[in-house]
């Protein structure tokens, strides 16, 4: 019976071989991934789906399937990944800060130990759009204006808190404050249900394009009060976003604000070849990656590790010293 059994094996083996199969291709899984975004009319939903084609485009050298997932941000993201939800998350550098420090939304919970950073990726504006006809010149206008902060669980909403407390304003008390999705808020400006809203994020951006195109004229507003944030926060800076973007907004010159970054995460439970191919195809592959859309127009890699809190991941950590980025 054991002879037969080994007979029947080396004639399955033998077979196997002379048809250019090898044993390491039969044990070969495919590995699933999945990327957490946002909004699809922001720039995360399409950064996310640039990495997944990098990595799909090798499913046969690298074994990883990648799928993109709309979320409701970056504390959605902070959360899933940190679950087990999500297996990467694109987040914006401030919520990256105040995760890996137990901060905001994090302060009950404590510092997410397991958080992990791979890259950072394009930078974010706030950037704060109003009606013309509801009187909005500067942030103080704001006052008893209906106005979108953003959806809780999203990052743009601390950024609106953080500009409207810099400027003297309650959001509670002050306004009539909106908690709805970003990629809500233009038709929501545009029909007249709201004067204004923050958005943050990296331009050009679908959203804006389409609050500042339509009949009800608009205005982006500048944030220019901004010393006490920038002294309070490290993971703020001046931002700048060009009028060229937008030509239907009723702005003569580039508009002055402050931002943070979009970051690339995820935990420290995915496996370091996985981080590794990732960060590999994203870095080898710049110049195709920063085609894809306008505001990637100023990568480079060594701006690409900027902005980053939590501990680099080993896998990504292998890239940068093998390259000679980190040591």
């Amino acid at each position: 019976m054991r002879k037969s059994i080994l007979l029947l094996t080396m004639i399955c083996f033998g077979l196997i071989l002379a048809n250019g199969i090898f044993p390491s291709q039969l044990c070969a899984k495919t590995r699933f991934a999945t990327i957490g975004t946002g909004g699809i009319t922001g720039v995360y939903y399409p950064t996310g789906g640039a990495i997944s084609k990098m990595i799909n485009d090798k499913r046969k050298e690298y074994g990883i399937r990648c799928t993109v997932e709309s979320t409701g941000g970056s504390v959605f993201n902070v959360n899933a990944v940190m679950a087990g939800d999500l297996d990467f998350g694109i987040v914006q550098s401030d919520r990256q800060y105040q995760a890996v420090n137990g901060l905001a939304e994090w302060k009950e919970a404590g510092p997410q130990k397991g958080l992990r950073a791979i890259f950072s990726i394009h930078p974010e504006a706030v950037t704060l759009v109003a009606a013309q006809d509801a009187g909005i010149k500067t942030i103080n206008d704001l006052r008893g204006k209906r106005v979108n902060i953003g959806n809780p669980g999203s990052g743009q909403r601390q950024n609106a808190i953080d500009a409207l407390t810099a400027a003297g304003i309650d959001y509670e008390k002050d306004l009539h404050a909106e908690q709805v999705k970003a990629s809500e808020a233009a038709g929501l400006l545009q029909d007249g249900r709201i004067d204004a809203f923050f958005y943050t994020v990296g331009h050009p951006s679908g959203a804006i394009k389409e609050a500042t195109a339509g009949n009800r004229k608009v205005h982006i507003i500048p944030i220019t009060d901004t010393k006490v944030l920038l002294d309070r926060y490290p993971y703020y800076a001046p931002a700048v976003i060009p009028v060229k973007f937008y030509p239907g907004a009723d702005n003569q010159k580039d508009i002055l604000t402050f931002g943070v970054k979009a970051t690339f995460v995820t935990s420290s439970r995915v496996p370091d070849d996985m981080v590794y191919a990732i960060t590999k195809e994203v870095f080898e592959n710049l110049d195709q990656f920063k085609k894809l859309h306008p505001a990637y127009e100023f990568l480079t890699p060594e701006g690409m590790l900027q902005g980053l809190s939590a501990p680099i991941h080993p896998g990504a950590m292998k890239y940068y010293k093998k390259k000679g980025l980190l040591k």
